[in-house]
């Protein structure tokens, strides 16, 4: 529901930024809801009271400024106790990103940590490593029984990422065009060397920052293709994927 990340593009919303709805083996999960994310669901005839859980990779606005109104939208304004809430554990205790008025109506709040596993309905998914991002922060790998995928949220570069993120489906947070010191977010450069590590069948680039769209994503998406000789596509807002597509590449 959303490709674009950090502070300019949020504030601007030249990208939006509400994140990803899953809709994986009948269980309905969002991921990262930023600024947007209920106008946009609501706008794609998506339903948010459907959702089983809501899954928050660390507290960063783009990655939460709609967490509160999701909570509140999942659980029918309060009326219904359901959903499950993931998020690290600085997302909860040491500077709440959800309401404890909010927390009261759901289900079940679990805090995420490096190297364990959870269940969401008939869907599992993973923490396999604790990112370098300045606060607490984690990607996924999920599995629904038929296909595996992958989410690398914002983080610093470092080799054990394509070694982790083992999904037949990669999605990565390619947020600025080249590194800059101090900056803990991927680059082109670092983007293309995890995609040759993790070897996926197909990888979406997405969450990109100002210089990133100025530079015209889809065009490097089409260069790291034939670089890598992995399908590489540039997410754009709206933008759908089917897993099913994964089936179909040997």
């Amino acid at each position: 529901m959303g490709s674009g990340g950090a502070r300019f593009i949020m504030i601007s919303q030249l990208l939006a930024t509400g994140g990803i709805w899953l809709s994986l083996a009948g269980t309905e999960i969002l991921l990262d809801p930023g600024p947007g994310c209920l106008v946009g669901a609501i706008k794609r005839k998506l339903h948010p009271e459907k959702l089983a859980a809501i899954i928050i990779s660390h507290r960063h606005l783009d990655h939460t400024g709609d967490a509160n109104v999701m909570v509140e939208a999942m659980t029918g304004g309060g009326f219904n106790h359901r959903g499950q809430l993931f998020l690290p554990a600085d997302a909860i205790d040491s500077e709440p990103v959800v309401y404890s008025f909010l927390i009261n109506h759901l289900e079940e709040v679990e805090t995420l940590a490096e190297g364990k596993s959870y269940k969401v309905g008939q869907v599992s998914f993973e923490t396999p490593l604790k990112h370098i991002h300045g606060v607490e922060t984690y990607g996924f790998n999920f599995d629904t029984g038929r296909h595996t995928f992958s989410y690398i949220t914002d983080t610093r570069y470092f080799e054990a990422l394509g070694q982790s993120y083992h999904g037949e489906l990669l999605v990565i947070s390619m947020l600025t065009l080249e590194n800059r010191p101090g900056l803990d977010h991927l680059s082109v450069a670092d983007t293309e060397r995890i995609i040759n590590d993790a070897k996926p069948r197909i990888a979406i680039l997405t969450h990109f920052g100002m210089t990133m769209w100025r530079a015209k994503p889809w065009q490097i998406a089409e260069e790291m293709s034939q670089k890598t000789g992995i399908r590489v596509i540039a997410a754009s807002d709206g933008m759908r994927f089917d897993l099913g597509q994964l089936a179909q590449i040997v």
